[in-house]
């Protein structure tokens, strides 16, 4: 097998190869035309992988592992909808996994503490999670991302953060227990209680440790309706102000949702005002702004959960009672009412404007930090008013985040500060010539990096991305040796996930069997 798989790394095409005896091995999977797997969302790395391979279940995927590693230097990546920004699903001249093809799977489970779950297939979009979930049980997961077109393993591989994650954690703190594939080949059921070291490695590990094939998620009973608010702010200390007052209400006493972002204070209709309101008939007045205001202004966005039977006079007190604490510009609120899932899915409807625009093919250099609550302001003065005053082309995301709901023992790493803001520059901007060179936009992520460092800010980029194992040791500090043990234990030959570029393939010299 490994003299005839040598030839095939070194001398032939992977797409004319269709039969499943390329890796000396027999299964359920299948090789498939690599061209989608040399390219992500990010548009901006490309990679040549030897074949892509589409497994159906975990021993498919724990076959690939082994056979790559009685070679002298394969890898492999696992990828999931491809939505990597920098070629972390990518494996040059290595193979590539294709979540998306594994078997199909969602069973609900009640444990012994009364608690729900759904055990999932790693490979599957979080979309159709909660179509499932919704349509099925009526119930849902505690805590998303806002965009649903990820799959389960990748989000759980970094963190999986949105305006649901100040009251319950990122996704990995909603996780019981992993079904995983390690870079030795063995699949393993990881919990806190079962084989911990692994569950605890896995979960934000960017996927050095192990492959997810499972997942058993924490749901509980889910809402009808949603009335979705946004309130603009001219002053920054006003907006975390709140924010921060917000995220720290108990359970029942707050908003369900709550997240921010920053907005060009000019008619801009892609940075600017235009992008608040969010009806047809909802108008953006700025006469109503303070003289006072600056280059650029600030918007809350929440959203509060209730059931059809709820009376809406019940739900207009709730939300007066709760903006009426607020500091936000008199006038400058808006909101809507629609159902839950509608609500979860607003992203997408963004999605299917951008492929219509044929922007959402174009590369998009985007930067998420995590940044601390002591730093945050200096990071508006500097970042926010100066270097991105005429906006992103896109949302700058930006809105606190509680340390305390976040599992130390994984190895997602963030700020020390108790409470941190995550910062997302998610530009969507036509290439040349009617946008910038990316490579400008690139150098201004770099920009605002460096600034963060020269600065010695309290903060940790989010779905990071390093060329040099010292930056990845910067980042990690004082979980490095972990990082680098657990590694050593569980992919010893650093097979996996070779497009981090944290650990180089340790070379094997090749026997014939």
């Amino acid at each position: 097998m490994i003299a005839y798989l040598e030839h095939f790394v070194h001398g032939n095409d992977t797409e004319s190869m269709q039969n499943d005896d390329v890796l000396g091995v027999e299964g359920s999977f299948h090789f498939a035309a690599t061209a989608a797997a040399g390219k992500d969302f990010g548009g901006m790395k490309s990679a040549k992988p030897l074949a892509m391979i589409r497994p159906s279940v975990a021993t498919d995927v724990a076959r690939a592992v082994k056979a790559a590693a009685r070679t002298a230097n394969l890898t492999v990546a696992a990828r999931g909808n491809g939505h990597s920004i920098n070629g972390q699903a990518m494996a040059e001249n290595g193979l590539v996994l294709d979540m998306r093809a594994m078997e199909d799977r969602l069973t609900l489970l009640s444990l012994d503490d009364g608690s729900l779950h759904v055990d999932v297939s790693g490979g599957a979009l979080w979309e159709e999670v909660l179509r499932r979930c919704l349509s099925e049980f009526r119930l849902a997961p505690r805590s998303w991302t806002d965009y649903l077109g990820l799959t389960v393993g990748g989000t759980l591989s970094n963190a999986g953060v949105s305006g649901q994650a100040f009251r319950y954690g990122p996704q990995t703190s909603n996780v019981t227990e992993l079904e995983v594939v390690t870079g030795k080949g063995e699949t393993l059921v990881c919990s806190e209680t079962q084989n911990s070291e692994l569950f605890f490695a896995t979960l934000g590990g960017l996927g050095q440790f192990g492959i997810i094939t499972r997942a058993r998620v924490a749901v509980q009973s889910a809402p009808d309706m949603v009335r979705w608010i946004r309130v603009v702010y001219s002053e920054f200390e006003d907006f975390t102000r709140d924010a921060e007052w917000l995220v720290t209400l108990k359970e029942g006493y707050g908003f369900d949702y709550v997240e921010g972002f920053v907005l060009v204070n000019s008619d801009d209709p892609c940075n600017g005002w235009p992008t608040v309101p969010m009806g047809p008939n909802q108008r953006f007045e700025p006469v109503r702004l303070p003289p006072t205001a600056g280059p650029v202004l600030y918007c809350l966005e929440l959203a509060l959960h209730y059931r059809n039977e709820d009376h809406l006079s019940a739900v207009n007190m709730e939300v007066h009672r709760l903006l009426g604490r607020l500091r936000f510009v008199e006038g400058l609120n808006f909101s809507v009412d629609l159902t839950y899932m509608e609500f979860l899915l607003r992203v997408k409807r963004v999605e299917e404007d951008a492929r219509a625009n044929g922007i959402w093919d174009a590369p998009h250099p985007w930067l998420n930090l995590f940044v601390s609550k002591s730093h945050i302001a200096e990071f508006d003065r500097e970042v926010f008013k100066k270097i991105l005053k005429h906006g992103v082309g896109g949302p700058i995301l930006v809105y606190p985040l509680l340390r305390t709901k976040w599992d130390s023992r994984h190895s997602v790493v963030v700020p020390d500060s108790n409470i941190f803001y995550i910062i997302a520059l998610l530009r969507f901007i036509p290439p040349p010539p009617k946008g910038p060179p990316t490579e400008r936009l690139v150098e201004q992520n770099h920009e605002i990096i460096q600034f963060c460092c020269n600065r010695g800010f309290d903060f940790k980029l989010y779905l990071p991305h390093y060329q040099s194992q010292e930056n990845w040791m910067r980042h990690y500090g004082d979980k490095w040796t972990t990082f680098v043990e657990r590694k050593a234990n569980f992919d010893p030959l650093a097979i996996l996930a070779p497009g981090q570029k944290i650990f180089s393939r340790i070379p094997q010299p090749l026997s014939i069997t």
